[in-house]
């Protein structure tokens, strides 16, 4: 699990990694990404085991995570592969020897379809589609390279984004098995549900997500075509998919660090006969206070640090708020607590933890995340990963 000491140290910028193995959670510099990795293996250890009860196959999405070191951990407890959703990341990952790769996502442009085509001679590699000029293009440019990959039509389950409406799928299956391409089923993934604060919320828009999921696979039935494998879900709605009957690979991704946003959605123990996962925060940006005025600390993480997309950062285990300073500060301010006492400032020097409201960009913001072991309080360094995909755009 451990990055090898000898690659580390050989990096183009390993002088600029904020810790170094065998180090104190103490001496970690800051800002800084940190992975407490007890509480990562124990979120993998749980989705794993939530899937294979149930027979489903789980694709974890590494644009969260953006690491192969991570991809590959998933995949040794029970992955079949990883999703991501630009071809620079599964170049990346590739080229660091993920074996398998969903390419989530639909590609259109002939030069990267090029791409795509060579790199299915090196990985099994599965992609997205949702229209007649993306499959011909496809396999003109697997032609081409004489290589193969899985195909998964997109059918829009209420994202309101990319995917064809379900009654059209069997259209585009037929198509796709023209060309000699394998169909592998369908690309079903409903991102607006996954914030719902509600559960009758995101219960209800699942539910319409799996009857059109039905429509789609009545318009296959319709053709002749079969309907291998619906593939979708994320980790703020998967159980819904999971007891739903109608998926069969999950994409869950934000689960391995748990971010803010989704802590933030409210939880149901049990609706409708479907319980609740839990997962733990593993993803922290540990930081240090460098100011403190009459009613504010400052830290020295600002939004150069931590995406805020989905809002602020939470501070783990303090009493305290999290403003924005701008792009290098953080501002503290105590919040009351019951008893209407407020909590004294820190001091300068203190580290404050934080935990990021939206895990993915923020990962993107960093050049090294530092795994923990044995906690943030008394913790050493274990693992220092490059994030492999940042910046992969294309």
């Amino acid at each position: 699990m451990s990055w090898h000491k000898v690659d580390f140290m050989t990096h183009p910028a390993s002088k600029y990694a904020p810790a170094k193995p065998g180090d104190p959670v103490a001496a970690i510099d800051t800002p800084a990404l940190v992975i407490d990795l007890d509480a990562m293996e124990r979120n993998l250890a749980a989705l794993a085991a939530f899937a294979g009860e149930r027979g489903l196959r789980l694709r974890p999405h590494a644009k969260t995570h953006k690491s192969a070191a991570i991809a590959k951990l998933q995949m040794a407890a029970g992955a079949v592969g990883v999703c991501v959703q630009k071809l620079s990341e599964a170049e990346a990952l590739a080229e660091r020897g993920v074996p398998d790769i969903y390419i989530s996502n639909e590609i259109v442009d002939v030069a990267k379809l090029a791409r795509v085509a060579a790199l299915a001679g090196r990985v099994r590699l599965s992609i997205a589609v949702d229209s007649r000029t993306g499959i011909d293009r496809l396999a003109a440019a697997l032609k081409a390279q004489g290589t193969q990959a899985d195909v998964f039509v997109e059918i829009d389950v209420g994202q309101g984004r990319c995917g064809i409406a379900p009654s059209s799928a069997g259209e585009l299956a037929l198509r796709v098995e023209s060309h000699g391409l394998r169909f592998a089923g369908l690309q079903a993934y409903h991102g607006g549900a996954q914030h719902l604060r509600i559960p009758a919320e995101r219960l209800a828009a699942i539910e319409h997500a799996a009857a059109l999921v039905r429509i789609a696979q009545a318009s296959l039935a319709q053709v002749g075509v079969p309907c291998l494998l619906v593939t979708g879900a994320g980790t703020g709605t998967f159980e819904l998919e999971a007891a739903s009957g109608v998926w069969g690979e999950l994409q869950c991704g934000s689960y391995v660090f748990m971010d803010r946003d989704y802590a933030d959605n409210h939880l149901a123990p049990r609706l409708q006969g479907v319980g609740h996962l839990a997962f733990e925060h593993a993803l922290f940006v540990k930081s240090q206070v460098m100011s403190v005025g009459a009613a504010h600390a400052v830290v020295d993480a600002g939004h150069k640090s931590h995406a805020i997309d989905s809002g602020m950062p939470r501070v783990w285990q303090g009493a305290f708020e999290f403003r924005n300073g701008g792009d290098e500060h953080g501002i503290l301010t105590p919040v009351a607590q019951e008893d209407g006492r407020r909590p004294p400032l820190p001091n300068i020097g203190d580290t404050v933890w934080l935990i990021p409201g939206h895990c993915d960009p923020t990962v993107n913001l960093h050049d090294w995340t530092i795994g923990v072991r044995g906690g943030l309080a008394h913790g050493v360094v274990e693992s220092i990963w490059a994030v492999d995909t940042r910046g992969c755009l294309t």
